[in-house]
């Protein structure tokens, strides 16, 4: 999944579209109450959403009530965008781009359900000559400044006893960023796949650490307007039912929902096993601990409340939105209740 929320982008595009989105929240023929139209979550290349397409292929959406149209995204930023305007009524992404767009959001976002967290597939990778954490102080480690790898390098640090500050930080894109790791300019990389399998060609290169030894670091999340939630509440909860119910399907049909994924992401059979490895797909009770307050980042309260002070600490974002508004757990509740 390639996590970039360029915000310079995001305003440009914004302010283009933003008189005609307004506009069509006026009008009636906008109303998906009114004229029986689709709601339409948006989706990208992540293993923990490639599972939407089962609801598709297998009809779990009308099973469930759900009048929903997923949209694929081949560039992970444009979904963001396109729901940030208001063009989409959800989109899947990770918490941290969530805040990071949230707070100019035309109809607000909200996480209503955790698809997964990243459990090993961000990575830090380094030189042959780098054993440990310590080992980077003073070492170039290249990253895309203010996103998740960047977020995973910092608290590894700090677990650590160090700083962001005592590495040299090389803002790149995750793809040049691990360019610069093979070609030997950097020393370390901050990575996701395909990119971590790029920068692992570099002779003697190794895995520092990884999400799967920080739970909670890294959550993908369905996320929808506050809109939808005010508007057709039925219609997220329909989507929540719907989610677990995909999870069952892939527990009782584990090689027809694989074929399903690996030809919507365009991947071999063998690459989707590799990428599910390191995507860790949450039970209903996960869900109900993520949203639950509580210590530690596996809370996502407690997790969004550090993402956003190291954005402003990284001047990644100017402010941070109302983290109040940025959870809906009644969804997953309502679900869980529903099965007892």
């Amino acid at each position: 999944m390639k996590r970039r929320a360029l915000l310079s982008l995001f305003t440009v595009f914004c302010l283009s579209l933003l008189l005609t989105v307004s506009c069509n929240q006026t009008s009636p023929s906008s109303n998906n109450q009114n004229n029986g139209k689709p709601i339409v979550i948006g989706y990208s290349n992540w293993a923990g959403w490639w599972p939407w397409a089962i609801a598709e292929e297998e009809g779990l959406f009308a099973k469930n009530g759900a009048n929903v149209k997923m949209q694929w995204f081949d560039g992970y930023l444009e979904s963001m965008e396109a729901f940030a305007a208001g063009q989409l009524d959800g989109n899947c992404q990770t918490l941290n781009d969530t805040i990071a767009f949230a707070g100019d959001s035309v109809n607000g976002q909200v996480a209503v359900l955790v698809n997964d967290n990243s459990a090993g597939n961000d990575k830090i990778i380094v030189s042959k000559e780098i054993n440990d954490i310590q080992d980077l102080r003073g070492k170039k480690v290249a990253v895309e400044a203010g996103v998740v790898d960047d977020f995973l390098l910092t608290i590894a640090l700090e677990q650590n006893g160090m700083e962001r500050s005592d590495v040299e930080i090389v803002d790149l894109e995750t793809g040049a960023a691990a360019a610069a790791f093979v070609a030997g300019k950097v020393d370390a990389v901050g990575a996701f796949p395909p990119f971590w399998l790029t920068a692992l060609k570099r002779e003697g290169s190794k895995e520092l650490i990884s999400s799967k030894e920080f739970p909670g670091a890294i959550p993908d999340l369905l996320v929808v307007s506050q809109k939808l939630i005010d508007e057709q509440p039925d219609q997220v909860q329909a989507l929540v039912n719907t989610w677990f119910d995909i999870l069952d399907f892939m527990e009782q049909n584990p090689e027809r929902a694989d074929r399903i994924m690996a030809e919507r992401a365009n991947v071999t059979i063998e690459e989707l096993q590799l990428l599910k490895e390191g995507t860790k797909i949450f039970t209903i009770e996960e869900n109900l601990e993520a949203f639950r307050e509580g210590d530690g980042i596996k809370h996502m309260p407690t997790a969004a409340k550090r993402m956003a002070l190291f954005m402003l600490d990284v001047e990644f974002i100017e402010q941070a939105p109302d983290l109040n508004k940025l959870f809906d757990d009644r969804f997953v509740k309502a679900y869980s209740q529903a099965r007892s």
